[in-house]
């Protein structure tokens, strides 16, 4: 009981409505458009907590990331979007990984669950955009040999990952912003699979209720920077 009444102080009022109101609605649009898939719903529920957990910069967002990850793979794998599927199998869950130790090796104050926020210079902008040119071109005719249906959405999904998985795992306050690009590529391709399975419809709730919440995380990482800096 003492967990529990704890863990609804660690979040805002605001904050808990948000993921009340996520989970409500990912659930209520799953028993909607076919309520069978159910590991999609698992997916999308888990999809949720995680960025409510990473909007407060807390490490266990990324462990449920990780889990949201293999399961959308799973899912994507299922629609041909072998593009999703390698982007989050291969990429976005070991990035993952990655930015778990990273947030665990950098907590803002010893013992508290928050992340000490970094501030990445120009030049490592633009070896990052070097890179995600390098892997957007790499995974282009990587997807275009494995047959993937809706390759330009799939590959630009890639080049938003890439971004987002980057700065997540160096602690800039953008990598929300572009997870929320990543969400409206993603929310065009499930739209697209819903056209011939209207059980996907469930994905595109899934994506759209995140693009609120990583637009949400990026305004409180900002709050959160400018705390931490004695701003």
């Amino acid at each position: 009981m003492k967990k529990a009444k704890s863990l609804l102080n660690y979040f805002s009022k605001f904050e808990l409505l948000l993921w009340a109101s996520s989970v409500l609605l990912i659930t209520v649009s799953f028993f909607f458009s076919d309520g069978s898939g159910y590991l999609t719903l698992a997916a999308s529920l888990i999809g949720a907590t995680s960025l409510i957990f990473c909007a407060k910069g807390n490490p266990f967002g990324q462990v449920l990331m990780i889990i949201f990850g293999l399961i959308y793979g799973f899912i994507s794998f299922g629609f041909a979007y072998y593009g999703e599927m390698m982007t989050y199998v291969g990429m976005t869950v070991p990035m993952a990984v990655v930015a778990l130790v990273s947030w665990l090796r950098n907590p803002y104050e010893s013992g508290k669950a928050e992340v000490r926020i970094n501030r990445i210079k120009t030049t490592e902008v633009i070896l990052m955009l070097i890179l995600t040119a390098a892997v957007t071109v790499a995974f282009y005719f990587i997807l275009a040999a494995f047959g993937t249906a809706n390759i330009l959405p799939s590959t630009l999904s890639v080049t938003t990952s890439f971004i987002a998985v980057y700065l997540t795992a160096r602690r800039s306050p953008y990598f929300a912003l572009a997870y929320a690009a990543n969400d409206v590529v993603l929310i065009i391709l499930w739209v697209l699979a819903s056209f011939s399975d209207i059980s996907y419809i469930s994905v595109v709730i899934c994506f759209a209720v995140f693009l609120i919440n990583d637009l949400y995380g990026f305004v409180n990482w900002r709050k959160m920077e400018k705390r931490q800096r004695g701003v």
